[in-house]
Parts: C-alpha cells; structure tokens; sequence
C-alpha cells in the first residue's frame, strides 16, 4: 500500500507558513463546526412537525444560531487544548506535525491563552438563547466542554472508552440544538446520532492504521491504538455503519404516515393505497455515503471521516443530495393539505 511516510519531519527544515494569526486561526479547526450541523437537526424536524409554530421565527433564529456558535466555539477550544496534550505525537504524525503548535508556528504559551478565550466566549455567546431555556443550553455545553476535557485528560487513551467519549460530544450537540428551542429530542434521533458518530470514530482509527502504512506508526500517533486490531475495528465499523443505516431507515419507516404522498384523490379524502413516503428518497444517498466512506477508510485514502465528508466527491455530491432531499421533504410536509 503506498501512503505518506511516517517519519517524523523535523520543523526546523520545513519552517511553518504564514504568521501567528494565520496559526491560530488554523488552530480552531473552522472546517470541524460542520458537525454543528447536529445542533439543527432536532429544531429542523421540530419545525416539520408544527411544534414551534407559537415561538417567534427571530427568537428562533437567534436561540439555534447562538447555539450553533456557542458549541462550535467551544469545539474549537477543546480542539486547541487537545494539541496542547497531542503537540509531541502529532509531530510523528504525518498529516498532525503540519499543525500550528506541532511545527512552531504558534508558541504554547499563546495557545493556552487563546484556547481559554475561545471557551469563555463559547459560553458567553450561548447568552442570548431566551431566558427560560437559556439555563440548559449553558448546562449542556459546559457538559460538553467538561466531556471533551476527560477525554483529551485521558479517557482517549482507554479502548472503547475513546469512542463512546467522543460520540457523547455529538450526542450533547443533539441535545443543545432540541434545548434551546425547548423541545424534547426522539429516541430515534439520539440513537441514529451515537451509532453515527461511533462510525465516524471507529473510522477514523481504521482510517488512521490504512493511512499511516502499519499500526506501529498508528500506535506511535495515538496510544489507544495498541488496543485496537485491524480486524477488530473493521468489524466495529461495519456493525455501527449498519446500526446507523438500520436506525435511520426504521425511522423513516415509522414515519410513514406522516410523509406519505398520495397520487390519487377520492371525494376529498386521499387513497393511501397509491401512496409514497417520500422521506424514503433519502435512504439511497445516506447508504451511498456512508458505505464509501467505508471503502475509502478500509483504502487508507483519508484518515479522518470528516475531511473526507469534506473532500471527496461523491460522498460530498451524498450528503448534499442527502440533506437536499431531507429539506424538499420536510418543506413539502409544511404545506398545507
């Protein structure tokens, strides 16, 4: 297989591009507040279902746009504090030696500072949620901040532990977006959201083996992988990507009756036996992403699923059309009858 070399570089040969400013910018990890996304699931579905139509659409507005800014401040001060942790094994790292506090170009000083910044604004921003559920917003990302703090302190470095930490994260995301509109989030939607962001972590660990070119590299990167085996995090790849398909398609299912599209109308009242859920439409380019992603990962082309999400075409061309389709349907259930 041929895949970067992982030797480390020494950063005093390839001096870091740009300044501090361009380094601590790059240290944030704007491109990660896509899993933001997470946050507007709830209040999307919410609004499909007519459960905010007493709720000004401003407030609405502000209370999910602040939430969303809040957590993805927060992401990216956990973010900096983690490389703070990581600096000296992500400098073995061939992609991670590339990153501000790895190769120099941010001192360590500047990024404690910086990160801490970053936290507090993420808490302040989440402020102007309105009074009454502005309390749980706060609570739910200080539990997130708090739950990514253990686990860059040390439960990343416990198997199985690792991933149910990080899964957690986009579980709180959930749970931030359905509280700051204050509407209680499905079970469907908390389970289709861990089995999903375990696949993501379990994959990026396989992703991190096949990249790297062979697991002593891995292990070098990332202590937990001496814990894991190839055979082991296929097989848990496989099982939660199948868990998330599963989950999302009996949902769908459920919801049948809801977002049903009836082609013939008799005496007023639609006939249901020439009846489409329409939600169905979006099943083929969610198992479309998410089993390429699979195959890119098992190829070692990528090693995090979100850049990949990020850079690959046709799991991009995916999850637009993914998230295209889920908005016709849900706008197309808005309408009147």
């Amino acid at each position: 297989m041929n895949g970067p070399d992982p030797t480390p570089s020494n950063p005093s040969q390839s001096p870091p591009s740009g300044g501090i400013v361009r380094g601590l910018i790059k240290l944030m990890r704007l491109h990660q507040w896509s899993k933001g996304v997470f946050v507007l699931i709830g209040p999307l579905f919410a609004l499909a279902d007519g459960k905010l139509q007493d709720m000004p659409r401003a407030e609405l507005a502000l209370a999910i746009g602040l939430t969303f800014i809040g957590f993805g401040l927060a992401a990216s001060g956990c973010y900096i504090f983690n490389d703070i942790a990581d600096v000296e094994r992500d400098k073995a790292h061939p992609r991670k030696r590339k990153r501000p506090l790895a190769s120099g170009q941010v001192p360590m000083g500047i990024a404690k500072v910086f990160g801490i910044c970053i936290l507090v604004a993420s808490s302040v921003s989440v402020l102007g949620v309105p009074s009454e559920l502005r309390i749980w917003v706060l609570g739910l990302l200080i539990l997130y901040i708090i739950n990514v703090m253990l686990y860059s302190g040390g439960l990343k470095h416990i198997v199985i532990v690792d991933v149910l930490c990080l899964s957690t994260g986009f579980v709180l995301r959930v749970l931030g977006g359905c509280a700051a509109v204050g509407i209680t989030p499905s079970t469907w939607l908390l389970n289709a959201t861990l089995f999903l962001s375990m696949f993501l972590a379990f994959g990026k660990r396989l992703g991190e083996r096949r990249h790297m070119g062979s697991e002593e590299a891995a292990m070098a990167a990332r202590d937990v992988q001496q814990h894991y085996t190839d055979q082991m995090l296929r097989m848990f790849v496989v099982v939660t990507g199948v868990a998330t398909l599963l989950t999302y398609t009996s949902y769908v299912q459920s919801r049948h009756a809801d977002y049903v599209f009836d082609f013939v109308s008799r005496q007023g009242s639609l006939d249901e036996a020439f009846g489409f859920n329409l939600m169905w439409v979006t099943v083929a380019p969610a198992t479309l992403a998410l089993l390429r992603t699979i195959t890119l990962l098992m190829r070692g082309r990528y090693d995090d699923p979100t850049e990949l999400a990020l850079n690959d075409n046709m799991v991009r061309v995916a999850g637009l059309t993914f998230a295209a389709s889920t908005v016709i349907v849900l706008w197309i259930h808005l309408k009147p009858a």
